[in-house]
């Protein structure tokens, strides 16, 4: 395939990124001809256009060999293996480290001309460039966005050398690119016009992106608006039905993981997420399986589908919401959480599991870093001992709380309001600048 130049590849790049069903992503440019196929991608997605700009770190004698990279916001990237090879010592990479920083910085400021970069946090990104030959810049570059907290990176290029895309098919979750020739020599020769793309263009282009940009009206007012109602959330592509429910001044949001054969319309969490609400933080309930999928046992019971599903709709949720995120699980719901929340980025502010079955998370439980809370009715026997064998297992903090005389499902005059009021003082306690409430330690005992 032959593209007339790089505005002609934006546009059929565009058209195939579309079909994704991408929710409100970030289109960032590799400069710097990276930068006019993003700006058409940016175009027809209506998506914000940014630059992400990456400086691989050369070995002095042999500066083709990178020993690391770095991005913007502090990010360094550094291979210990190839610093060791080089016989590399602090000083010689810190004088590598330090120019490559000072052009980086050059760069994004004659780039950005004083805006801000876009923030990636919970986001799906999609990375675009003119095409790759060997797909280390695109590489690091998906490495430097998951630093800035993306949930989600798409790599997007009018062509690529087929062993390069096949590497980089590992870096990205997902790929999209238009060409992939048998016999590959370098990006250009698939252009009919491949002229080179000087700063001003790179800078003109994200001018006239960032005016067309309305802003963010809970980034202008400096604060979440309150709000409640039905939501579709979209998990990865797929549209799940959730109930988000914002109090005014929020100071975090729950995400429900519901147990199985459950749903949003669980009368127990919805119990739960009132409390929570009336006591000032958001709710979101959502179901995490389709219909079809809620009558297929394998996928009621697949908790790593149920983790996948919470973490997509926690980036959703966050392209939203400038808010800390917590989760409360019950039944397998807890299990997804505890396994969602020990990825490495996810950034979870605490976890809260009612009846929850950690043991289904078990080989993931050391990784979990977010305060957790196991929650059990006391006469439960058969869960409690579960609960405090996973708790062995766990490395952050974390606590049992037992409910005197509940069984499973809390239906005891009293036992899931005891459960509510649990919740809300673990998340109080480990939401910054929320406040105190007293700790109710009839109800919980620590391991």
């Amino acid at each position: 395939m032959l593209f007339a130049d790089r505005t002609a590849a934006g546009r059929q790049l565009a058209g195939e990124v579309s079909r994704l069903g991408l929710a409100e992503p970030v289109v960032l440019g590799l400069p710097r001809g990276g930068v006019p196929v993003a700006a058409e991608v940016a175009r027809v997605l209506g998506a914000p256009l940014d630059v992400i700009v990456v400086r691989k770190l050369g070995v002095p004698f042999q500066p083709e060999v990178a020993f690391g990279a770095i991005g913007e916001g502090g990010v360094r990237l550094i291979n210990g293996a190839t610093v060791r090879a080089a016989r590399l010592g602090e000083r010689d990479c810190a004088r590598v480290e330090e120019a490559e920083r000072a052009e980086l910085q050059r760069r994004l400021a004659r780039y950005r001309q004083g805006r801000e970069r876009i923030t990636l946090t919970g986001r799906t990104v999609v990375i675009v460039d003119d095409g790759i030959a060997t797909g280390s810049t695109a590489s690091v570059a998906c490495e430097v966005a998951r630093e800035h907290g993306a949930a989600q990176v798409v790599l997007a290029v009018p062509v690529a050398a087929p062993q390069a895309l096949e590497h980089l098919r590992r870096e990205a979750n997902e790929v999209v690119c238009l060409s992939v020739p048998r016999h590959f020599s370098a990006v250009g020769q698939w252009y009919e016009d491949f002229s080179q793309v000087g700063d001003e263009e790179v800078a003109a282009l994200l001018a006239e992106a960032a005016r067309a940009r309305p802003a963010a009206p809970a980034q202008a007012s400096g604060r979440v608006p309150p709000q409640t109602g039905e939501v579709a959330v979209d998990a990865g592509g797929t549209a799940l039905p959730g109930l988000l429910t914002v109090p005014e001044g929020a100071a975090g949001v729950v995400v429900f993981a519901h147990g199985s054969g459950s749903s949003r319309l669980s009368p127990r969490n919805r119990h739960v997420a009132e409390v929570l609400n009336r006591a000032g933080l958001a709710t979101l309930l959502f179901d995490l399986l389709t219909p079809a999928e809620a009558n297929d046992r394998a996928k009621v019971f697949g908790i790593p589908l149920l983790a996948l599903r919470l973490t997509q709709a926690t980036g959703w949720l966050r392209a939203r919401l400038p808010l800390r995120v917590c989760y409360f699980g019950a039944s397998t719901g807890a299990a997804a959480a505890l396994m969602a929340a020990a990825e490495p980025r996810s950034d979870i502010a605490a976890i809260v599991s009612r009846g929850g079955r950690p043991d289904l998370a078990v080989s993931r439980l050391a990784a979990v870093r977010a305060p957790t809370l196991l929650i059990v009715g006391g006469a439960d026997d058969q869960v409690l001992d579960l609960n405090r064998q996973a708790a062995a297992r766990l490395r952050c903090e974390h606590q049992v709380g037992v409910v005197p005389g509940a069984t499973h499902l809390f239906e005891e005059p009293g036992a899931l309001d005891a459960v509510a009021d649990a919740a809300l003082e673990w998340f109080v306690r480990h939401l910054p600048h929320f406040g105190t409430i007293p700790h109710r330690s009839d109800e919980h005992r620590q391991t």
